[in-house]
């Protein structure tokens, strides 16, 4: 017997159209959400709308505040002290999975991605490199082959889309940043796990001392702090985000 074709949730569709919205800087960090405005503008009813928003506020892009109404979050440096070593702790378990778990084909097939982020980094294409740097992470978290662990690391890797700070705006930063990639590869083709997993830590924690500097730069009204582009809007592919719609549907439910 055929299974049924189901139409995804109304609300899911809404919340996914939200997210796109404040990675792009629709709805800025710190932003009150007119919801009565915002159902008119996308169509629709208050109820799907609440319905998304409760599912972002899940993921911390949103928080709602009782008598006040949603508002878009916003991290503060502590967020990002306490955010970024659980990143880089997810972040290296998937780079060590991926170097037990990877057949020789499907490394392979991360070398253009690596080829084009160097290219990138060489010529300094900061949205260029930020997308192909994206595509490796996701590449590598498929790669260690564990839905718990991806569902963590991508939940928090929304949560860090919300930072105002883009470190490979640092001088240095993106050809740095390209040197440890291309470490991290050759630790996953040589099969070691062990030292892909301390270099993906170090990837992520090298990272947090750049968003540092950045905050004291933007503190100080440096230039450095001045030349900071706006974010890049990146989707997940789809795999990613069915598997974590269903888990958010879940959560939202509970």
């Amino acid at each position: 017997m055929t299974t049924p074709i189901i139409r995804q949730a109304l609300y899911l569709e809404v919340a996914d159209r939200l997210r796109g919205m404040i990675h792009a800087r629709a709805l800025r960090n710190g932003d009150w959400i007119d919801e009565l405005k915002l159902a008119g503008e996308l169509g629709i009813s208050r109820t799907p709308l609440r319905e998304a928003l409760k599912v972002l506020a899940t993921e911390g892009l949103v928080r709602l505040e009782p008598r006040r109404g949603c508002f878009v979050n916003e991290l503060s440096a502590q967020d990002l002290e306490n955010i970024f070593p659980l990143m880089a702790m997810l972040e290296g378990r998937c780079a060590y999975e991926a170097a037990r778990k990877a057949s020789d084909e499907e490394l392979r097939a991360l070398q253009p991605l690596h080829d084009e982020l160097a290219s990138h980094a060489e010529a300094g294409r900061i949205d260029a490199y930020y997308r192909a740097n994206y595509l490796i992470h996701e590449a590598t978290q498929a790669l260690a082959g564990n839905p718990w662990l991806a569902d963590m690391v991508g939940n928090l890797r929304k949560v860090l889309s919300l930072s105002r700070h883009r470190s490979l705006a640092w001088p240095g930063r993106i050809r740095e940043s390209c040197a440890e990639h291309l470490a991290i590869f050759e630790a996953l083709k040589a099969r070691d796990p062990e030292r892909a997993e301390m270099l993906a830590r170090r990837h992520l924690m090298r990272q947090l001392e750049v968003l540092r500097a950045l905050a004291s730069a933007e503190d100080a009204d440096a230039p450095a702090a001045e030349s900071i582009p706006d974010p890049v809007v990146l989707e997940e592919s789809d795999h990613v985000r069915t598997r974590q719609s269903r888990a958010r549907a879940r959560r939202a439910h509970a």
